[in-house]
């Protein structure tokens, strides 16, 4: 399949073009219009330092749908012993910045550069980027952020500083986004970490499928936060 070169024109080629890896285009910019638009079609961008942007529609879609979750007894013992204070969006750039640090210590994946930090800043200050924060008497020690439309979530990255401060942080997203009714959370690319958690693999027209409804409901725009 080709690789698409994409213009300044707020357009990306149908996500099904994607070459076997999930590639689908090069170039563009991580505008707000271009990000929202990019989600809203199953696409979003992965690249290393260093190359071009990429855009990416991978087949088969790693996805967790919210009812499936499923919390190991030894976290759920950790999640009744309330280690953690959790939050909801009030430290999202110092947690992308962790994040961040946390790919470059292990080189793990992909970078978080400072471009793309900035465009996910910006989608924050929108209300429709969020993060989940893990405390310990008073320091950030875990999170994650991600991005939300309709009642998908897409999830980017998160960091432990902390044993299990992030999949208590994840765990809790999941189960307030079960209860406002967003139950697709797109989680990309597998890894087992994910799968423990009961993300499972569906093929790009089913998660598509799914995105379509999604984009049908309203966004859940603004400043999120624990009752």
């Amino acid at each position: 399949m080709p690789v698409y070169a994409l213009t300044d024109a707020l357009v990306f080629p149908p996500p099904e073009h994607a070459d076997r890896s999930g590639l689908l285009a090069v170039g563009g910019d991580l505008s707000p219009e271009r990000l929202i638009l990019a989600y809203s079609e199953g696409i979003f961008p992965w690249y290393n330092e260093g190359q071009p942007m990429l855009w990416h529609s991978p087949d088969p879609r790693m996805v967790l749908w919210a009812p499936d979750l499923h919390v190991p007894r030894s976290l759920k013992k950790v999640i009744r012993q309330q280690r953690f204070e959790l939050r909801m969006d009030t430290a999202f750039e110092e947690v992308i910045w962790k994040c961040a640090d946390a790919k470059r210590a292990d080189h793990d994946g992909t970078w978080i550069t400072d471009e793309m930090l900035n465009a996910y800043v910006r989608l924050h200050a929108l209300g429709l980027a969020h993060s989940v924060e893990a405390y310990q008497e008073g320091k950030l020690v875990g999170g994650l952020y991600g991005v939300s439309l309709g009642t998908a979530f897409f999830g980017e990255s998160m960091f432990a500083a902390v044993n299990d401060a992030s999949k208590v942080a994840f765990v809790s997203l999941i189960e307030r986004l079960q209860e406002w009714g967003m139950n697709l959370i797109d989680c990309q690319v597998h890894t087992d970490h994910l799968e423990r958690f009961g993300a499972v693999l569906w093929k790009r027209s089913r998660f598509l499928e799914a995105l379509d409804k999604a984009m049908d409901e309203p966004t859940r725009q603004g400043k999120w936060q624990f009752d």
